[in-house]
């Protein structure tokens, strides 16, 4: 419905939104009205009653309507034209949009400041799909204000012959000719922790239409649909499936991977209309919802060791063939993925340091230099976009990184064992203390042995330099976690510092120390 000037029109909830100075079409979806991206001025009733989400109107720049203040979010505030999550609209948490990692694909082309195409320009990331379909930059295009991800029957298509994916071709199947192409766009940046949420209808066809993300040694798919499969028997996936997974990608990085998920019958098929699909991702928990409603929750502590999810990830949407549940036709394509748009909130935190890297979950990330075409999940190498922290072949007698031991949170920590008569040190890549200049408080969580000898440890800066934070140990309650912290002046910050920790212990030592969780916070 085109609604012109001012008028008003009622919400789910039977409440009034009024809608001025600017042309607003309103699309309903399982009995919520989303109102599309050129609301100029919402009622704040109307927001907290249903899932209304907008953007500002045509002419405004296009920054203003993803545009949070951190103040309005940490008080659970709105201002008019700020968009809010579909699980939380009247923003309870506090939300505040990645604007880096989310996008509304207004205009006629993709931001590929933003964004990775399959194919372009002959560079793939990882792979080139999944066979026998393969990935092809043409099939990615931005109309109407949406994504549009493209399956086609292109038998003329320069395939890959002879390369492929997980023992299969590209462009055949078990010696016949499946001439398929598809498309996939990935996140240029990634991101800890947050609600991700996407408005999207599934392609009619039996191609897959997927929401996912990839980080170190972690996988989410927050949702593999498919449209019309074409297999016989008992299928995984079907029109009215919604399964989420999540996998866990350490070496040896072999299948099966998938650790847990959920998996929904929905009173709707994926490819008849749009709906909207979320996934809070926290530090321990992992959340789904379906407009706005909470389908699915699991738990770091439910699920043990699988938990996976403690690395920066990266945003995917793409199409592929399951030959498992059976190929698409010519008869069925083309056929197209629609993405309305990718949003991503994150929560303020107060500890300015990569939480990641600084839990030792995994490397620190330098997304100012380009990220390798072959940086699979497992690879835990060097180089210009990871670093991870150097432990030298005499510290590393006694220093460590371990999962699943002693953890403050998430599931790695720095482990120290006594006994090997060194004093053993762990230092960061150089540009890794992303700090400003100030006065902080540092912090990191220690755990002791009771039969612990270690006697001290210390965070300097830049080597030997400069000591941020020492702290004794012979006082510190031993078995369980206990924070240490220390206030200091970060008076000359570089681009270039990095901190160095060192563990000093007794001639003899023995027992062990878990080092976790460190933390610099504005005082």
């Amino acid at each position: 419905m085109l609604i012109k000037d001012e008028q008003l029109f009622r919400t789910k909830n039977n409440q009034l939104l009024l809608v001025r100075q600017c042309k607003t079409i309103v699309r309903r979806t399982e009995g919520i009205d989303l109102v599309n991206k050129s609301i100029n001025q919402l009622s704040l009733t109307a927001i907290a009653a249903g899932v209304l989400l907008a953007s500002g109107c045509d002419n405004a720049p296009k920054s203003r309507a993803a545009e949070v203040k951190p103040s309005a979010a940490a008080s659970g505030t709105q201002s008019a034209n700020q968009v809010l999550p579909a699980s939380d609209p009247t923003n309870q948490g506090g939300w505040v949009l990645n604007e880096m990692v989310s996008d509304e694909f207004n205009g006629d082309s993709l931001d590929k400041d933003k964004w990775f195409v399959e194919g372009e320009n002959g560079d793939y990331y990882i792979w080139k799909g999944r066979a026998p379909s393969q990935f092809a930059p043409h099939n990615v295009k931005v109309s109407d204000g949406k994504l549009q991800l493209i399956s086609q029957w292109e038998p003329d298509y320069p395939f890959a012959y002879g390369e492929g994916h997980e023992g299969k071709d590209y462009g055949e199947h078990e010696g016949q000719k499946v001439p398929v192409t598809t498309a996939a766009v990935v996140g240029k940046k990634r991101f800890l922790n947050g609600y991700m949420e996407v408005r999207t209808k599934a392609a009619n066809a039996a191609m897959t239409s997927s929401f996912w993300a990839i980080g170190y040694q972690q996988e989410l798919d927050v949702y593999e649909q498919m449209g019309r499969p074409t297999g016989d028997g008992p299928l995984d996936i079907k029109g009215d499936t919604l399964k989420a997974s999540i996998h866990d990608w350490q070496p040896p990085a072999q299948r099966p991977t998938r650790k847990f998920g959920h998996k929904t019958k929905l009173d709707f098929s994926v490819a008849e209309d749009f709906h909207v699909y979320g996934a809070e991702w926290g530090e321990d928990y992992i959340r789904f919802y379906l407009n706005g409603e909470l389908i699915s929750e699991s738990t770091q502590e439910e699920v043990g060791e699988h938990w996976v999810l403690t690395n920066p990830m990266e945003v995917w949407l793409d199409s592929e063939i399951f030959v498992w549940l059976g190929l698409p036709t010519p008869e069925q394509l083309p056929a197209t993925y629609e993405v309305d748009y990718v949003r991503v909130w994150q929560q303020p935190q107060t500890n300015l340091l990569d939480r990641a890297f600084y839990g030792f979950e995994g490397p620190i990330l330098y997304e100012e230099n380009p990220r390798p075409l072959d940086l699979v999940p497992e690879n835990s190498e060097n180089n210009n976009y990871q670093k991870f922290w150097a432990i030298d072949d005499e510290s590393a007698k006694s220093l460590q990184r371990v999962r699943n031991e002693q953890f403050a949170k998430g599931t790695w920590s720095l482990k120290y064992t006594g006994g090997n008569g060194v004093k053993a040190k762990a230092v960061a890549p150089e540009g890794s203390l992303r700090v400003p200049a100030g006065e902080y408080e540092f912090s990191a969580q220690v755990w002791l042995a009771p039969e612990a000898t270690a006697e001290q440890i210390a965070f300097t800066l830049n080597g030997e330099e400069t000591a941020i934070a020492q702290f004794d140990l012979a006082d510190v309650a031993r078995g369980e976690w206990v924070k240490v912290s220390q206030l200091f002046d970060y008076a000359n910050a570089s681009v270039s510092d990095f901190i160095q920790i060192a563990v000093n212990d007794t001639e003899n030592g023995k027992g062990v120390l878990y080092v976790d969780d460190i933390a610099v916070e504005k005082k």
